[in-house]
């Protein structure tokens, strides 16, 4: 059996499904016997990690905060690291174990099949349809304010101590708040002339008194990551499979990476499994129904879930072709020559999704 295989797409999740909805129309003629090869896929499961990461930054007069201004400041300059979201897209992978061809007849009329890049089949007869492919959101991050030595007066900057410079820092803040005041209340002996004009200089007495106020308060920062990683399964059950880490401090980290607590991955089989006894004359009458119709897959049911920090962050039925089977559509089935038959695959699944004659 094949193990299961864990490594991080490098490629953007909107890339790929822009890659993957490129299909090439393959027409069955004579110079290719009437026959066009194609693969059916494997599932694979692309799970993207959105991780919201704070920088937290002590003001330059942190030690006054409480004194001056009234604020409880932050006293360290950290990092914080936490997970916000997770998005898992289930994704078919060309399988070089499936590859099949499927003939037509001399006389068929014009008989074409769509296939992707990878050669998985996606359409015989018929422009392919692809299934929604959903996206995760990623909130805009929140950056750090303008430098605030920017609107410090000449008197504070040539104060002789940090305590003076703070105390001075202080009375422009609270200047800042009374002009502000004043205005709202029109008492201000240099009220705005206009709308537009209101609203600049309230703009920039905003701008300065939070820049000021973060040289005692501290700054924070927002911003946001995403990852993605690929598991592939096999026939059998994923039992709380490490994907990735995430450290407070370092963010996400490898599987193996103990600075970070893990993120699980768990796959439960849904579908029973019928096991069948055939005979050797069965099982030639099997391989040549294989070698001259139409394979198609039929995916089972699964159960998946994420886990991390003892919460389930996802549980979901999914598909998964290795967990189901395979059938045919008979040849003679695209032998109409006045209508012929129009096929129309779940291309991440290679499972028929309509049958229209």
């Amino acid at each position: 059996m094949k193990k299961y295989i864990l490594f991080i797409a490098l490629i953007a999740l909107t890339a790929f499904n822009l890659q993957a909805q490129r299909t090439t129309r393959v027409n069955a003629i004579r110079a290719n016997n009437f026959g066009v090869i194609y693969s059916l896929p494997k599932t694979t499961f692309e799970v993207t990690v959105l991780v919201k990461k704070n920088t937290y930054q002590r003001g330059e007069f942190f030690q006054y905060s409480q004194r001056f201004i009234g604020v409880d400041p932050i006293t360290e300059n950290r990092m914080v690291h936490t997970l916000e979201d997770i998005l898992v897209v289930n994704k078919g992978v060309a399988n070089a174990e499936n590859s099949f061809m499927v003939e037509f007849r001399a006389n068929t009329v014009m008989p074409f099949v769509h296939l992707r890049e990878d050669g998985v089949i996606a359409s015989i007869n018929s422009e392919p349809v692809f299934d929604t492919t959903s996206t995760m959101n990623i909130p805009e991050g929140q950056t750090a304010s303008a430098n605030p030595r920017r609107f410090l007066t000449q008197e504070t900057l040539m104060a002789g101590s940090i305590a003076r410079q703070a105390e001075l820092v202080a009375r422009q803040i609270f200047d800042l708040r009374r002009s502000r005041n004043d205005i709202l209340t029109g008492e201000s002996d240099a009220m705005p002339p206009d709308g537009n004009a209101y609203r600049v200089v309230m703009e920039q007495i905003d701008l300065q008194e939070k820049a000021l106020t973060e040289l005692f308060a501290g700054s924070e920062q927002t911003e946001y990551f995403t990852q993605t990683f690929t598991v592939i399964p096999d026939e059998r059950d994923i039992n709380r499979m490490v994907i990735a880490r995430l450290s407070e401090r370092l963010g996400l980290v490898d599987a193996d990476n103990l600075a970070g607590e893990p993120i699980y991955l768990s796959l439960r089989n849904r579908t029973p499994r019928v096991e069948m006894q055939l005979s050797e004359r069965d099982l030639r009458r099997l391989e040549s129904k294989l070698s001259e119709g139409l394979v198609y897959n039929i995916p089972g049911k699964a159960n998946l879930t994420i886990e991390f920090r003892n919460r389930t962050l996802k549980n979901t039925e999914v598909d998964v072709v290795q967990y189901g089977s395979q059938d045919v559509l008979t040849r003679r089935m695209f032998d109409n020559n006045r209508q012929p038959i129009r096929i129309l695959f779940h291309p991440e699944l290679g499972a028929i999704r309509q049958i229209i004659q």
